[in-house]
């Protein structure tokens, strides 16, 4: 199996391809990395500027491009500081499920600091010791304590290069007034995080990311070291890095250039990677550094294998091409299958022992299992309007096995499984012809109250019996556990059915 991972940085955007080879093993096929500058200004302005934007895009297409030359299962896609700031993020975001048809997940600094720390683990052997890990980015710096098999602490601080490079105003030379006031900032900003993680314990530091490792590759290059490019495991002392930082912070952009190890496309803000990097390794109270060419791509790769590796490998196969389709596209989504098989079962049951009521055949009832599968892949965006971003993946997400009225059809499901139900004033709604409406109205309300059924996600109501009398219809819910939240919020959500039965909806322990 081969995999992808686009992490969509502040100040690079990399892709990984790898080959699965077992569980918890896999081979770097090929790596490409861009230095789009996402968040050029960001931090100053809140807007992706216009050409970092469409570079964005069109790196991101590339991308995609080449992971299906190379055959891959899936793509996985995270965004980080600059999408989740800019006012334009969401439409950034938007035009790549347009585009490009994956959706990028907008993972929270905490959040990726697990994933750089799970990479971290992988590429060196941390055996017992307990070790504090530092990434710089663009737009934050992670910090995240842990040993070989569980993570102590996790903190995201809002410094990274690109938005130290705003809050100074410029690329050039700084003075001694303006290093002062930029290592106060600093340590202002980092010194709560960096406390707590002092607290937590680590014996050693290990930093990630392109910013330090330039600069280890800058104060090796001095050394004996072979190979100052490959530095996984190599050791840079303190005293290195504040001889390096004294003489970047003199320099102009072309001159930090000349200096062997810094590429001209970092020299913008190398010098305030330096100054960051120092302060972060007084403020953890260490006299070195050591050095892992591990990232968060690596760190989703990890993840995701953890997560989906059996599934991918052995779940997904499914009956036929429509629900191995809808199962890929729940997984790639991360929703939990087993979940969602659970909630198609009670969706399916009310089904059937309705059917004398609503007359709905095959066609319906097999609709209705495929989008309990799919129904809440936009949380993979968002939670708030989830069902509308799901609805969206949907519709753009290239279902094989389905008509594009049925896809039309899955989406709209989707849409209102959850808040309002299908309504004439609903603009898209109302254009749809009657029989959609009719199977969207049946469809809804059965998936409303199955996805109720399962409120706290324990999987607790087990069958359900339906009593139908005249202008009423009682829900027996059965189950091992207490299932009050559960029929609390099927009650909740049964009035669009109760609409097209034209029978009230009354739901009770069974």
């Amino acid at each position: 199996m081969n995999l992808a991972a686009i992490d969509i940085g502040t100040n690079s955007i990399h892709m990984i391809i790898v080959k699965v080879l077992a569980k918890d093993n896999f081979e770097i096929l090929m790596q490409e990395k861009t230095m789009v500058k996402l968040g050029s200004g960001v931090f100053a302005t809140k807007e992706l500027s216009p050409t970092a934007f469409e570079s964005g895009i069109e790196t991101i297409k590339r991308y995609v491009q080449l992971a299906d030359q190379y055959g891959v299962d899936d793509i996985i896609t995270s965004a980080t500081s600059a999408t989740r700031e800019a006012k334009n993020g969401r439409e950034f975001l938007d035009r790549l499920i347009a585009e490009t048809g994956i959706s990028p997940q907008l993972i929270p600094g905490k959040e990726e600091a697990r994933l750089i720390f799970m990479a971290v683990r992988r590429a060196i052997a941390l055996k017992k010791e307990k070790v504090l890990v530092l990434d710089i980015g663009g737009g934050s710096t992670e910090a995240v304590t842990g040993d070989d098999s569980s993570i102590d602490y996790a903190s995201s601080i809002k410094l990274g290069v690109l938005r130290l490079l705003d809050w100074v105003g410029h690329e050039g030379a700084l003075d001694k007034k303006s290093q002062d006031e930029l290592v106060n900032h600093i340590r202002q900003t980092a010194e709560k995080n960096m406390t707590k993680a002092r607290e937590a314990g680590f014996n050693r530091v290990i930093g990630t990311s392109g910013t330090i490792r330039t600069l280890a590759e800058a104060c090796l290059s001095k050394t004996k070291n072979p190979s100052p490019e490959a530095v996984n495991a190599e050791v840079v002392s303190l005293k290195d890095l504040e001889k390096l930082r004294e003489k970047l912070v003199r320099l102009s952009p072309e001159k930090r250039a000349e200096i062997t190890g810094i590429s001209s496309n970092r020299t913008d803000a190398i010098h305030l990677g330096a100054i960051l990097l120092v302060e972060l390794l007084h403020l953890a109270g260490t006299k070195e550094i050591t050095i892992s060419d591990a990232s968060l791509r690596e760190g989703m790769i990890i993840n995701h294998i953890e997560k989906h590796g059996v599934q991918v490998t052995e779940s997904v196969l499914g009956k036929n091409v429509r629900e191995r389709s809808t199962f890929l596209l729940a997984m790639r989504y991360e929703a939990n299958l087993e979940e969602k098989k659970h909630i198609a079962r009670l969706a399916l049951q009310l089904f059937d022992q309705l059917k004398h009521l609503h007359h709905a055949g095959d066609y319906e009832r097999e609709l209705l299992y495929h989008a309990c599968l799919v129904f809440d892949v936009g949380l993979y965006v968002k939670f708030q309007n989830y069902h509308k971003h799901s609805r969206y993946i949907i519709e753009n997400s290239l279902l094989r096995g389905f008509t594009n009225e049925e896809v039309l059809l899955l989406g709209y499901l989707a849409r209102y499984h959850r808040k309002s139900g299908p309504k004439k004033k609903h603009k898209k709604f109302r254009k749809l012809s009657q029989q959609q409406r009719s199977q969207l109205s049946l469809l809804s309300g059965i998936l409303r109250i199955a996805v109720g059924l399962d409120k706290t996600k324990n999987q607790w109501a087990q069958n359900v019996y339906c009593l139908p009398e005249d202008g009423k219809l009682t829900i027996k819910v059965f189950g091992q556990e207490n299932l009050d939240l559960e029929i609390w919020e099927a009650q909740r959500y049964s009035n669009t059915l109760a609409k097209y039965l034209h029978k009230e909806i009354h739901l009770e322990n069974g």
